[in-house]
């Protein structure tokens, strides 16, 4: 490969490495803007966002970077909208009890587990603000975005954790597909069978669903280093995507109980979870996790169960409390470089590209703005 490739055609950018989007406050503008300005293309996390805020976050972006960036938004799922009657909520109060007792804070007000953003309001905040990528996981783009999208010279990318999801994506329209295996960190994005059928590993899925479509294909999940990125691009990848490593890097949001974590033998040891947030998610195995472990099927959907967990989670950042945080990591944190620039850590992604590192990017010096 001597240039970009497929993906890094539709988006200007000289390597066709992305960095992972992170939900639950672990992207930052800095970490984002740093992959872009190095040649990548950075990602943001923005489903917890009002619309009025994700319109203040690309402005935030545009402003940091003149270089190519996604903002990821998350499909709602069937049954979400539920809200629990006073005595169930009384239930899911009384199994977090202890932790909330043991860390000083109190359970949320029933007022505070209401309504999150809309998806369709966020989409249409995202669609007017216009960034050079739009990425979305747990379901294919509504058709009007589709349409909204090309019009507005939009890049959408879809998330697949199975060969039928990657077909069901470009039938939506998507520009390609991010092929997610069971090995990647924070949240599992199936949305066709349950996650527990659609645990196919990053190295099975990606091959497979690079002979499903016609799209670029994009590698995520245990890729964290040089040797990830070649074995995906033997593969027939098109690109790569990292999200553990980068969570690592200098310029992340995550909190130090979880840098310290992601660095310590005990990120070899993964689960997926529902208990921080009703919504599977890959994370190192604590306390928390295992005390709980017999609730994983009786814990509320998300956004309640989010909302439950919420006051435990800042608590936890506040007091260095990494027994009691949602460690979201993938399998390859091991791989990672902690500690890190995101611009040094790129460049040495880069080096297991077909042809190594692009020239203009000596050492992972950033590039344009």
């Amino acid at each position: 490969m001597t240039g970009p490739g497929r993906l890094g055609d539709l988006l200007d950018i000289e390597l066709p490495i992305i960095q992972g989007p992170f939900g639950g406050g672990l992207s930052s503008v800095a970490l984002t803007s740093a992959v872009s300005r190095a040649g990548g293309l950075g990602s943001y996390g923005a489903h917890m966002k009002t619309p009025r805020a994700i319109t203040e976050l690309v402005a935030e972006l545009r402003r940091a970077t003149d270089r190519a960036f996604a903002v990821n938004l998350w499909v709602p799922q069937p049954g979400e909208e539920h809200r629990p009657d006073p005595r169930e909520l009384a239930r899911h109060v009384e199994r977090l009890r202890p932790y909330y007792d043991e860390l000083g804070v109190a359970p949320p007000e029933p007022a505070e587990l209401g309504p999150r953003p809309r998806f369709a309001d966020q989409l249409d905040a995202l669609l007017a603000a216009a960034p050079p990528a739009i990425s979305l996981v747990m379901g294919p783009p509504p058709s009007r975005a589709v349409v909204e999208a090309r019009r507005r010279g939009i890049i959408l990318i879809g998330t697949a954790t199975t060969v039928d999801e990657a077909v069901a994506l470009e039938e939506a329209g998507v520009d390609a597909v991010v092929a997610s295996g069971s090995d990647a960190g924070g949240h599992r994005g199936s949305f066709l069978r349950p996650v527990r059928e659609s645990l196919v590993g990053t190295f099975s899925l990606v091959p497979q669903i690079v002979d499903a479509v016609s799209v670029p294909v994009v590698a995520a999940g245990g890729v964290a280093d040089a040797r990830g990125v070649a074995a995906a691009f033997a593969l027939g990848a098109d690109a790569v995507q990292v999200g553990t490593g980068f969570l690592a890097t200098r310029e992340s949001a995550a909190a130090a109980p979880h840098r310290y974590a992601l660095a310590d033998p005990s990120a070899r040891h993964t689960v997926l979870t529902r208990l921080f947030s009703g919504r599977p998610a890959r994370g190192i195995v604590n306390e928390l996790v295992t005390e709980l472990a017999a609730h994983e099927d009786a814990v509320p959907p998300y956004p309640v169960q989010n909302a439950l967990m919420r006051p435990v989670r800042a608590a936890a950042v506040e007091q260095g409390r990494a027994e009691r945080l949602n460690l979201w990591s993938g399998q390859a944190a091991a791989l990672a470089q902690h500690g890190v620039t995101a611009a040094d850590y790129l460049a040495t992604l880069a080096d297991g590209l077909p042809g190594g590192l692009p020239d203009g990017l000596p050492g992972g010096r950033p590039v344009g703005a």
